[in-house]
């Protein structure tokens, strides 16, 4: 997983590449996506991503698991209407009761009415009108079914931009892209599933049925697993699960050293997964899900990080070797120079926890 993740050497690729390879970047947290990239890239420049947005070649929308994301044009566009109904039924379990009564085919007709000229619009100025019509739900129940589930939007920049804070304004993705998105397959094929399991091995593997349905969201995928199982190859781990794997994927000897790596918050290498055991240890899980920043030591998550003041500040918990504390503090002063533009290079690395 941690070469897969780039996260075992930072890798040479361009940015747009590594998104596509990652298979996305949680991004709910606009700022974090540019520290996942520079723990993966070698020589990464923040300047990059932000074009890429403002380039209309990458996006930020909501997809897996109901969360942004940032993902390449071409994957938001084919990857959506797989998506669709696990995005109106994970914000349906959230407003079920607003929404009751709602048609939600009307609804989203209106809606697409309302964005059909291509002018972005906050969640407010998007509900005003709708409002009017369905006044019960209230504004934020039909503003998250509107915007996360029945219409593909994004996120315009400057949202998401290197070092820039804005508010969500948000238009349709094809009319930020210039292209429909991509019709299910009318055969009852699913193509688009069966891709999204081999980009999840490539990016994650091995791993499990159950580890797939916990990055994407989507319960649908047995069918898919099971048409690709013969181009497939098989794992037991420690419990006896059945891991899943493209056969000529990278599996390096686990004897390979890990360097320390600093995760965002939110990162999928740890969220990316079911059984989360492998980079976290269970009594630090909840971290997961907390959107704590982490970091990892010889591979597994060892402390957390913040800053403030342009000063990394590192929590272990754990104790850490005198070597350990060594690296952690190399790697959190390359991170302190990069956040502020070479300014600082100070951090602050608490005792270790007993």
């Amino acid at each position: 997983m941690l070469a897969r993740q780039l996260l075992l050497d930072r890798a040479d690729v361009p940015v747009l590449g590594a998104v596509a390879r990652l298979g996305g970047l949680q991004a709910q947290e606009p700022q974090e996506p540019f520290v996942g990239l520079w723990s993966r890239l070698r020589g990464f420049d923040p300047s990059v991503l932000s074009g890429l947005l403002t380039g209309r070649r990458v996006v930020r929308t909501h997809l897996m698991r109901r969360t942004v994301h940032l993902v390449t044009a071409d994957d938001a566009l084919a990857w959506r209407a797989r998506h669709d109904p696990m995005l109106r039924q994970r914000v349906l379990g959230t407003y079920r009761r607003e929404l009751a009564g709602v048609d939600l085919d009307e609804l989203a007709a209106a809606a697409l009415a309302v964005m059909a000229d291509a002018e972005p619009r906050t969640m407010a100025e998007l509900v005003r009108p709708l409002s009017e019509r369905w006044p019960t739900p209230g504004p934020k129940a039909l503003g998250e079914v509107v915007i996360a589930a029945l219409l593909p939007m994004a996120q315009l920049p400057p949202r998401g931009l290197w070092r820039t804070r804005a508010g969500v304004r948000n238009v349709l993705l094809s009319s930020w892209l210039g292209r429909e998105v991509d019709s299910p397959s009318p055969d009852g094929s699913d193509p688009v599933g069966q891709a999204l399991v081999r980009r999840y091995l490539a990016a994650f593997g091995p791993a499990a049925s159950a580890d797939l349905r916990a990055w994407c969201g989507l319960a649908g995928l047995p069918a898919a697993v099971a048409a690709l199982r013969e181009e497939l190859v098989a794992f037991r781990d420690e419990r006896g699960r059945e891991l899943l794997d493209l056969p000529d994927a990278p599996r390096p000897d686990p004897g390979i050293p890990a360097p320390v790596r600093f995760l965002p918050a939110f990162d999928n290498a740890i969220l990316g997964y079911h059984d989360r055991g492998r980079i976290i240890d269970d009594a630090h899980r909840g971290l997961s899900v907390t959107g704590a920043r982490v970091v990892l030591v010889d591979g597994r998550v060892a402390a957390t990080w913040d800053v403030k003041d342009d000063t990394v500040t590192v929590a272990p918990l754990r104790a850490l070797s005198r070597a350990d504390r060594t690296c952690v503090a190399e790697e959190a002063r390359a991170l302190a120079s990069f956040l502020s533009d070479g300014d600082s290079h100070r951090v602050h690395i608490a005792a270790s926890a007993s």
